[in-house]
Protein backbone atom coordinates (compact mmCIF):
# COMPACT_ATOMS: atom_id res chain seq x y z
CA UNK A 1 0.00 0.00 0.00
CA UNK A 2 1.03 3.38 -0.95
CA UNK A 3 0.78 6.92 1.23
CA UNK A 4 -1.57 9.32 -0.72
CA UNK A 5 -3.66 11.94 -0.71
CA UNK A 6 -5.77 14.82 -2.04
CA UNK A 7 -4.49 17.98 -3.64
CA UNK A 8 -7.34 20.25 -4.06
CA UNK A 9 -5.92 23.72 -5.68
CA UNK A 10 -7.63 26.90 -7.23
CA UNK A 11 -7.99 26.73 -10.75
CA UNK A 12 -5.28 29.39 -11.89
CA UNK A 13 -2.42 27.10 -9.91
CA UNK A 14 -4.43 23.58 -11.26
CA UNK A 15 -3.83 25.03 -14.63
CA UNK A 16 0.20 25.36 -14.00
CA UNK A 17 0.20 21.92 -12.18
CA UNK A 18 -1.14 20.59 -15.62
CA UNK A 19 1.51 22.19 -17.76
CA UNK A 20 4.37 20.75 -15.70
CA UNK A 21 2.89 17.05 -15.32
CA UNK A 22 2.11 17.59 -19.35
CA UNK A 23 4.76 15.07 -21.54
CA UNK A 24 4.94 19.07 -23.62
CA UNK A 25 6.72 20.25 -21.15
CA UNK A 26 10.22 21.47 -21.74
CA UNK A 27 12.80 20.94 -19.14
CA UNK A 28 13.61 24.98 -19.17
CA UNK A 29 10.10 25.46 -18.39
CA UNK A 30 10.16 23.84 -15.19
CA UNK A 31 8.69 25.11 -11.90
CA UNK A 32 9.31 24.39 -8.60
CA UNK A 33 6.96 22.99 -6.25
CA UNK A 34 7.00 22.85 -2.24
CA UNK A 35 4.90 22.26 0.54
CA UNK A 36 6.15 22.85 3.89
CA UNK A 37 3.56 22.68 7.50
CA UNK A 38 4.22 24.09 10.34
CA UNK A 39 4.55 22.96 14.03
CA UNK A 40 0.86 21.78 14.29
CA UNK A 41 0.81 19.93 11.33
CA UNK A 42 -2.41 21.39 9.85
CA UNK A 43 -1.71 24.59 8.20
CA UNK A 44 1.35 25.28 5.77
CA UNK A 45 2.79 27.27 2.74
CA UNK A 46 1.98 25.88 -0.86
CA UNK A 47 5.02 27.26 -2.94
CA UNK A 48 4.69 27.21 -6.86
CA UNK A 49 7.41 29.00 -8.47
CA UNK A 50 7.77 32.32 -6.76
CA UNK A 51 3.97 32.27 -5.59
CA UNK A 52 2.78 31.04 -2.30
CA UNK A 53 -0.30 29.43 -1.14
CA UNK A 54 -1.81 29.17 2.57
CA UNK A 55 -2.49 25.37 3.01
CA UNK A 56 -4.59 23.47 5.07
CA UNK A 57 -4.68 19.78 5.97
CA UNK A 58 -8.19 18.71 6.58
CA UNK A 59 -9.65 15.19 7.27
CA UNK A 60 -12.00 13.62 4.61
CA UNK A 61 -15.60 12.80 6.01
CA UNK A 62 -15.38 9.46 4.44
CA UNK A 63 -12.39 7.29 3.12
CA UNK A 64 -11.74 7.44 -0.71
CA UNK A 65 -9.69 3.96 -2.12
CA UNK A 66 -7.37 4.74 -4.90
CA UNK A 67 -6.75 2.42 -7.71
CA UNK A 68 -4.24 2.24 -10.48
CA UNK A 69 -4.42 0.37 -14.00
CA UNK A 70 -2.00 -0.58 -16.55
CA UNK A 71 -4.42 -1.63 -19.42
CA UNK A 72 -7.54 0.09 -18.41
CA UNK A 73 -9.35 -3.37 -17.33
CA UNK A 74 -7.94 -4.49 -14.49
CA UNK A 75 -7.64 -2.01 -11.56
CA UNK A 76 -5.38 -2.68 -8.52
CA UNK A 77 -5.82 -0.48 -5.22
CA UNK A 78 -3.30 1.43 -4.17
CA UNK A 79 -4.13 3.19 -0.86
CA UNK A 80 -6.72 4.19 1.47
CA UNK A 81 -6.91 8.02 1.47
CA UNK A 82 -8.47 9.71 4.19
CA UNK A 83 -7.01 13.39 4.45
CA UNK A 84 -6.67 16.10 2.27
CA UNK A 85 -4.41 19.20 1.43
CA UNK A 86 -7.28 22.44 0.54
CA UNK A 87 -4.40 25.33 -0.94
CA UNK A 88 -6.64 28.69 -0.84
CA UNK A 89 -5.65 32.03 -2.30
CA UNK A 90 -4.29 34.33 -0.12
CA UNK A 91 -7.12 36.01 0.77
CA UNK A 92 -9.41 33.20 1.39
CA UNK A 93 -10.52 32.49 5.07
CA UNK A 94 -8.84 29.45 7.51
CA UNK A 95 -11.24 26.58 7.94
CA UNK A 96 -12.30 26.45 11.58
CA UNK A 97 -12.38 22.97 11.84
CA UNK A 98 -9.96 20.12 10.96
CA UNK A 99 -12.97 18.03 9.42
CA UNK A 100 -14.11 18.78 5.66
CA UNK A 101 -17.60 19.23 5.40
CA UNK A 102 -18.21 18.01 2.02
CA UNK A 103 -16.61 15.13 0.06
CA UNK A 104 -15.10 15.12 -3.45
CA UNK A 105 -17.89 14.26 -5.51
CA UNK A 106 -21.39 16.33 -5.57
CA UNK A 107 -23.45 13.57 -4.23
CA UNK A 108 -21.36 13.66 -1.46
CA UNK A 109 -22.16 17.49 -0.41
CA UNK A 110 -22.32 18.51 3.17
CA UNK A 111 -21.80 14.84 3.99
CA UNK A 112 -20.93 15.59 7.92
CA UNK A 113 -24.92 16.59 8.35
CA UNK A 114 -26.91 14.61 5.89
CA UNK A 115 -25.02 11.10 5.52
CA UNK A 116 -23.45 11.01 9.48
CA UNK A 117 -26.18 12.77 11.55
CA UNK A 118 -27.10 11.11 14.71
CA UNK A 119 -29.00 8.04 15.18
CA UNK A 120 -32.92 8.60 15.85
CA UNK A 121 -34.05 7.60 19.19
CA UNK A 122 -35.31 3.86 19.86
CA UNK A 123 -38.17 3.09 21.65
CA UNK A 124 -37.38 0.58 24.37
CA UNK A 125 -39.84 -1.73 24.27
CA UNK A 126 -39.48 -1.83 20.77
CA UNK A 127 -36.45 -2.63 20.65
CA UNK A 128 -37.32 -5.88 23.49
CA UNK A 129 -39.77 -7.41 21.16
CA UNK A 130 -37.28 -7.58 18.98
CA UNK A 131 -34.82 -9.12 21.28
CA UNK A 132 -37.32 -11.83 22.17
CA UNK A 133 -38.31 -12.68 18.49
CA UNK A 134 -34.65 -13.01 17.90
CA UNK A 135 -34.18 -15.53 20.57
CA UNK A 136 -37.26 -17.43 19.82
CA UNK A 137 -36.01 -17.78 16.33
CA UNK A 138 -32.43 -19.09 17.49
CA UNK A 139 -34.60 -21.57 19.96
CA UNK A 140 -36.06 -23.20 17.18
CA UNK A 141 -39.71 -21.33 17.36
CA UNK A 142 -41.78 -19.19 15.59
CA UNK A 143 -42.32 -15.41 16.56
CA UNK A 144 -45.78 -16.30 16.74
CA UNK A 145 -45.30 -19.42 19.32
CA UNK A 146 -43.01 -17.92 21.28
CA UNK A 147 -45.10 -14.67 21.90
CA UNK A 148 -48.14 -16.92 22.45
CA UNK A 149 -46.26 -18.77 25.15
CA UNK A 150 -44.72 -15.62 27.18
CA UNK A 151 -48.68 -14.46 26.91
CA UNK A 152 -49.69 -17.68 28.58
CA UNK A 153 -46.74 -17.64 31.04
CA UNK A 154 -47.86 -14.16 32.05
CA UNK A 155 -51.01 -15.19 32.46
CA UNK A 156 -50.03 -17.71 34.80
CA UNK A 157 -47.95 -15.29 36.83
CA UNK A 158 -50.74 -12.86 37.01
CA UNK A 159 -53.27 -16.24 38.07
CA UNK A 160 -50.75 -17.46 40.74
CA UNK A 161 -50.51 -13.39 41.88
CA UNK A 162 -54.49 -13.48 42.33
CA UNK A 163 -54.50 -16.95 43.84
CA UNK A 164 -51.64 -16.11 46.61
CA UNK A 165 -53.16 -12.46 47.40
CA UNK A 166 -57.19 -14.07 48.08
CA UNK A 167 -55.69 -16.59 50.43
CA UNK A 168 -54.08 -13.68 52.30
CA UNK A 169 -55.51 -13.79 55.79
CA UNK A 170 -56.77 -10.39 55.52
CA UNK A 171 -58.53 -10.95 52.19
CA UNK A 172 -60.22 -14.10 53.76
CA UNK A 173 -64.24 -13.58 54.47
CA UNK A 174 -65.88 -13.90 57.84
CA UNK A 175 -67.86 -17.00 58.19
CA UNK A 176 -71.46 -16.43 58.51
CA UNK A 177 -72.98 -17.84 61.54
CA UNK A 178 -75.32 -20.91 59.82
CA UNK A 179 -78.93 -20.39 60.28
CA UNK A 180 -80.84 -23.23 62.17
CA UNK A 181 -83.21 -25.68 59.64
CA UNK A 182 -86.62 -24.77 60.00
CA UNK A 183 -88.55 -27.24 61.93
CA UNK A 184 -91.38 -29.02 60.63
CA UNK A 185 -93.58 -26.84 63.84
CA UNK A 186 -93.37 -23.11 64.56
CA UNK A 187 -93.18 -21.52 67.76
CA UNK A 188 -95.78 -18.72 66.84
CA UNK A 189 -98.55 -21.41 66.23
CA UNK A 190 -100.26 -23.21 69.17
CA UNK A 191 -99.16 -27.09 70.21
CA UNK A 192 -101.62 -29.45 69.21
CA UNK A 193 -103.96 -30.78 71.47
CA UNK A 194 -104.34 -33.95 72.27
CA UNK A 195 -108.44 -35.03 72.29
CA UNK A 196 -110.25 -35.87 74.69
CA UNK A 197 -110.88 -39.43 75.41
CA UNK A 198 -114.59 -40.78 75.20
CA UNK A 199 -116.01 -42.55 78.15
CA UNK A 200 -116.62 -45.79 75.64
CA UNK A 201 -112.87 -45.45 74.77
CA UNK A 202 -111.93 -45.85 78.40
CA UNK A 203 -114.53 -48.29 78.90
CA UNK A 204 -112.46 -50.71 76.25
CA UNK A 205 -109.25 -49.54 77.73
CA UNK A 206 -110.56 -51.26 81.06
CA UNK A 207 -111.45 -54.41 79.66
Amino acid sequence: MEEQFILRVPPSVSERIDRLLSDEASTSDEIPLDLCFSEDGRSGTFVIGNEEFPASLLDLPAVVESFKTYDDCSLVKTADIGQMIMVREPGDPTPNTVEYRHGLTPPMKDARKRRFRREPDLNPELVQRVERDLLNILSGRTVENGNEQQEETVAEENTNKKVSSSSSPAATPVEKPEEAPETGTNNNTPAEVEPERSESEDSDDSI
